[in-house]
């Protein structure tokens, strides 16, 4: 067989990662080119290059990385890779910014299914063309069978913020409203829904989703009068809000019965001892803004599709513990700590 003919067959089907996969030869090339510049396709990828060289605006630029180790790699509403690509912009899209561009590089385990890494690639090409932000650059190993789950992600991305905007975790000032975009915990149920022995009857999809046309949204109509933005993912709520209470030096408080959450989330969270404030979400902003700001924030985000359950959800307010307490549904009040650990591992 010629080694144009080898080059030429991956079998999408029934093939597997094995360990020629990383050797940076033939069988490299082969997966690099017949999935992921398939999936990702555009003009810097085709070059060929081990970089990209981009023109960018003038003005301040925005940078994030993470890593992503799901597990399952699949679930209602997306996959490792819609979350990589997702998760991603919006770490830039909190600092009121533009994203421009991502990486991605993947760590795959010998033996791991071509199928499903194909089906991985075009979930992050679809997730990527849809935002407008195109993957741009990446890097592909293998590792040994047992020495990896699968398949982990890791992406950076980099975008431009306007200018005249200063969105800092400890901007924060007693009084400034706290909004949410929408219902919490959908994203950690819809991955527990999928994992093993953790299996029920519901219909809820996670909530992954690119939030930067939102914010586009509330910067024209807020700029400057919004303090700052958060995304509330690993740790929900609950560590969002004790994150800005102690980087601003200020106390939140807020009201149970104002803070959306689907009754089938909640069920579920009550079948399995979990507090829905501590459970992951990856398509939901928490904002706080200066409070006469506030009911024209929230008008156009309820304006916009992510935004539309947005909810005034509490305040800001003086207090030199930085406590985040909350109003509850039974009349009574209560402390909203952080977790120590995590209620559930590789939720992203």
């Amino acid at each position: 067989m010629t080694t144009k003919a080898k080059r030429s067959r991956l079998d999408l089907r029934n093939g597997r990662i094995d360990l020629s996969h990383g050797a940076g030869g033939c069988a490299t090339d082969q997966l690099v080119k017949g999935i992921f510049h398939r999936a990702f396709d555009n003009d810097w990828l085709r070059a060929g290059n081990d970089q990209s060289a981009f023109a960018v605006p003038a003005g301040c630029m925005v940078m994030t990385t993470d890593s992503y180790v799901v597990s399952p790699l699949f679930f209602p509403g997306g996959n490792i890779g819609s979350l990589a690509v997702h998760g991603t912009i919006n770490d830039i899209a909190m600092a009121g910014a533009c994203p421009l561009y991502l990486s991605a590089g993947f760590i795959i385990e010998e033996g791991f299914p071509l199928a499903d890494l194909n089906r991985i690639a075009d979930a992050m090409g679809a997730a990527s063309r849809a935002a407008g932000v195109p993957i741009i650059t990446g890097d592909t190993k293998v590792v040994e069978r047992g020495k990896a789950d699968g398949v982990f992600i890791s992406t950076s991305g980099i975008g431009m913020i306007r200018a005249g905007l200063d969105l800092r975790s400890d901007a924060a000032r007693p009084g400034d409203a706290v909004i949410i975009s929408g219902s919490i915990g959908d994203h950690g149920v819809a991955v527990m829904s999928k994992r093993e022995n953790l299996d029920f009857d519901t219909d809820i999809i996670s909530d992954c989703a690119a939030l930067h046309g939102l914010v586009a949204a509330m910067v024209e109509v807020a700029g400057s009068s919004i303090r700052l933005m958060r995304d509330p993912t690993r740790g929900g709520l609950a560590a969002t809000l004790n994150e800005i209470a102690n980087a601003s030096n200020v106390g939140l408080r807020i009201d149970e019965e104002t803070i959306p959450i689907k009754p089938e989330v909640a069920a579920a969270c009550e079948l399995l001892g979990l507090d829905p404030l501590n459970v992951a979400n990856e398509g939901k902003l928490v904002v706080l803004v200066a409070p006469e700001f506030a009911n024209a924030l929230l008008a156009v985000m309820r304006a916009h599709p992510l935004g539309a359950q947005a909810a005034l959800i509490g305040h800001a307010e003086d207090d030199d513990h930085c406590f985040v307490q909350m109003a509850t549904s039974f009349g009574g009040s209560r402390i909203v700590d952080w977790l120590w650990g995590e209620q559930l591992p590789r939720i992203c």
